[in-house]
């Protein structure tokens, strides 16, 4: 490997690692299982980033955390930086290697002095460009239109769940843990039990989202089971829930049946939270219907333009 140098780098071999007996004392594995499973899959990748850098050639559930020093978390910074990698990769790589090293340290397997030397790595400075976008309300209504135009079940359900993912803001994790009973059809109220943090809170669907989930719960059934289930080649409910990659590749087909930009399921998260700014909610209030616990994290998700920018100021009088 070639680092800013133009050097060769010799591989990084670690001094001892965990056999398979001890993968769950690994405080890698520990740091990990912490974590909401949303997070925990781009954790994971990551993690096993950075050992790459090290060209040491272990899982990360195999290699010796705690044997990790100061000088080889900078290497990987600078390795990271000659790859080219994004500030906020690097930095969110830097930030879970200062987590593994934080459990090693709780774990008593290092000392509070090599954590701290390790959580010093400087971070890299950079202002990176806002991720994902926020869909056009045109470009929701020809994705509820794919859906309308599918064959079977799954055209009225993936309806439905785009419109608790943009119509009410839930991230995908959310939408596969809801059950039958977390939502009262008489009331429009939505119980997610299993937001991030495992902090639950409760939304009213909007009318047109509402109109939505009703048609779905209409050809689902009363069955006990996932609010949004597979359904079986013989076009049934089978009331198991869905996973999240799957919620990712059906959000990518619709687009592409709708001939509009691919976007995520994330995205229509982005999309929640832009509109109902651009719509005049105060920033606190979208906040708790998004469940963030900061409004810094809330105004993150603005996808405003300029426009929105133009028009505040063309109406505003000193």
């Amino acid at each position: 490997m070639t680092g800013n140098t133009g050097r060769t780098l010799k591989p990084v071999k670690a001094a001892k690692v965990f056999d398979q007996n001890h993968i769950k004392e690994n405080p890698a594995t520990l740091y990990l299982d912490g974590l909401a499973p949303s997070g925990r899959r781009s954790m994971r990748s990551l993690l096993q980033l950075a050992l790459d850098a090290l060209g040491c050639g272990d899982s990360l559930e195999l290699f010796d955390w705690p044997s990790l020093s100061y000088a080889q978390v900078a290497r990987i910074r600078a390795e990271l930086l000659a790859l080219s990698k994004s500030a906020n990769t690097i930095n969110t790589t830097l930030s879970a290697i200062t987590g593994v090293s934080r459990t090693a340290y709780l774990s008593g397997l290092i000392s509070a002095e090599a954590y701290q030397r390790i959580k010093s790595v400087k971070r890299v400075k950079g202002k990176p460009l806002p991720a994902g976008r926020s869909l056009h309300r045109k470009e929701f209504a020809s994705l509820l239109e794919a859906c309308r135009n599918g064959k079977g079940l799954a055209g009225i359900r993936d309806a439905a769940i785009f419109a608790v993912l943009g119509g009410c803001g839930l991230r995908r994790c959310e939408a596969v843990g809801l059950s039958m009973g977390d939502y009262d059809a008489k009331s429009g109220v939505l119980l997610i039990k299993q937001g991030k943090g495992n902090k639950a809170r409760q939304l009213t669907l909007p009318k047109k989202a509402r109109g939505l989930l009703q048609g779905w719960l209409k050809s689902r059934g009363k069955s006990p089971g996932a609010l949004f289930c597979g359904i079986n080649k013989s076009g049934v409910p089978n009331y198991q829930a869905l996973s999240t990659q799957a919620i990712y590749n059906f959000v990518k087909q619709r687009c592409d049946e709708a001939r509009i930009a691919t976007c995520s399921p994330h995205d229509l998260r982005r999309t929640f939270i832009t509109h109902l700014l651009d719509d005049g909610v105060d920033i606190n209030t979208t906040r708790q219907l998004a469940g963030h616990e900061q409004i810094e994290t809330t105004a993150r998700y603005d996808r405003r333009d300029e426009s929105t920018q133009r028009k505040a100021m063309a109406n505003f009088n000193l």
